[in-house]
């Protein structure tokens, strides 16, 4: 209770400072008490600074007001977001603003995780480098990707991008730079991202769905992002779903993902050559409307599938609002027609009308930011001392006691 409770707190001193005490009590329904007490604990651990206004040496008359502010400073966090063909990192302060983002081109498909966690240190450091700091002015890393994440080991139990299953991403990280790190699906990390700092910020309920190489699922509600056992990441290209022609059934991501779509084209080592550049969906367009009858029809298929997928979660869940975000978005009207369609036909009528479905297009550093976005989610609700966030030991030790800058 005492987590949430400074979670709470923090979050608000960052959504809404400079605040007064009375107005962080009005927003967070605790009492007076309570917040003085944290507050009190903030601002020796460094993490919260206090403003005076209308003090007296400033000819103001009266009792000088006391507002609260984040302390920048408090902490520093890289975010990276990695996705089969451009790894994009940011380092961002206590408040989540960017210091520094980066952006390098890749080429991963099924790598030993060796050379993944080289490429991601080989990154991290020049990121920071480019923030004007060092490995030791880091106090988490954060690094969101594609696949089956157990969050609270950060231990990739698949993903397209290693070659291993149950790959230990966390503890190579670990090893390889000595920083905290937590390990996130790509689509929990952007849907962090709008909920802090884009169009999903007045919610705090929804379900976003990301459309790139693989199809994500992240479901936030009650501004908590929903995790399975383990914190195992949902994964929605994983969905059973009738295959083409009501076909044998098959997973979503053979005929949703955006490979699965180039497959259908008479050119596909073409456009595979186009999506290593991150211009796949830009060129799967320009087929579309130049007759490729191949792209055409799977471009249908992977929209009708989808759209099927989101009247089973519209079913289950009921979510005011569906975000759709990813690259395979570029295809626009080409898929998002069928997508759409299909969604009206087979949501229940009297679901019909509960969620509302928004196309957002955020480019990689606002997932990267998302990213580090939990790392500091984490922090805010960590115990402090002087010497930094105390948090729980899991397993893989990324977060033992009293690890601090």
């Amino acid at each position: 209770m005492r987590a949430i409770n400074r979670f709470h707190v923090l979050d608000t001193i960052r959504r809404h400072g400079p605040i007064a005490r009375v107005e962080i009590c009005e927003r967070t329904e605790l009492s007076a008490t309570t917040v003085s007490a944290i507050t009190a604990s903030l601002i020796d651990d460094g993490l919260v600074a206090p403003q005076h206004i209308g003090d007296l040496r400033n000819g103001g008359r009266g009792r000088p007001r006391v507002m609260l502010t984040l302390n920048p400073d408090a902490a520093c966090i890289v975010g990276v977001k990695i996705s089969p063909y451009r790894m994009h990192l940011v380092v961002t302060d206590f408040q989540g603003d960017v210091l520094s983002e980066l952006g390098l081109p890749v080429r991963l498909d099924r790598e030993p995780l060796i050379v993944l966690s080289y490429l991601i240190e080989d990154g991290v450091r020049s990121c920071v480098t480019k923030a004007g700091l060092t490995i030791e002015a880091i106090t988490s890393l954060s690094v969101a990707l594609p696949g089956v994440v157990e969050y609270g080991t950060g231990c990739v139990r698949a993903s397209a991008l290693i070659a291993e299953p149950d790959a230990q991403l966390a503890e190579a990280m670990v090893a390889r730079l000595g920083i905290p790190t937590i390990v996130e699906s790509d689509a929990n990390a952007v849907a962090q991202a709008e909920y802090w700092f884009g169009e999903a910020r007045a919610l705090e309920d929804f379900v976003l769905v990301s459309l790139e190489n693989s199809i994500g699922l992240a479901v936030m509600h009650e501004g908590q992002l929903f995790r399975g056992a383990l914190g195992l990441s949902p994964n929605l290209g994983d969905l059973i779903v009738s295959g083409p022609d009501r076909a044998a059934p098959v997973r979503l991501a053979t005929i949703a993902e955006q490979e699965a779509i180039i497959a259908g084209s008479e050119d596909v080592e073409s456009l595979r050559e186009s999506a290593r550049s991150g211009e796949a969906a830009q060129e799967i367009v320009k087929r579309i409307e130049g007759g490729d009858e191949g792209l055409i029809l799977s471009a249908t298929r992977a929209g009708k599938s989808l759209g099927l997928a989101l009247a089973n979660i519209v079913t289950m869940l009921a979510p005011p609002r569906i975000f759709l975000v990813g690259s395979s978005l570029a295809l626009g009207d080409h898929l998002l027609n069928d997508l759409i369609a299909t969604l009206a036909d087979a949501t229940p009528e009297p679901l019909a009308g509960v969620s509302e479905i928004v196309v957002s297009m955020p480019g990689d550093a606002a997932w990267a930011r998302g990213a580090a976005a939990l790392a500091l989610r984490e922090l805010y609700g960590a115990p402090w001392s002087t010497t930094g966030p105390a948090r729980h030991a899991y397993k893989n030790g990324i977060q033992g006691e009293n690890h601090g800058r």
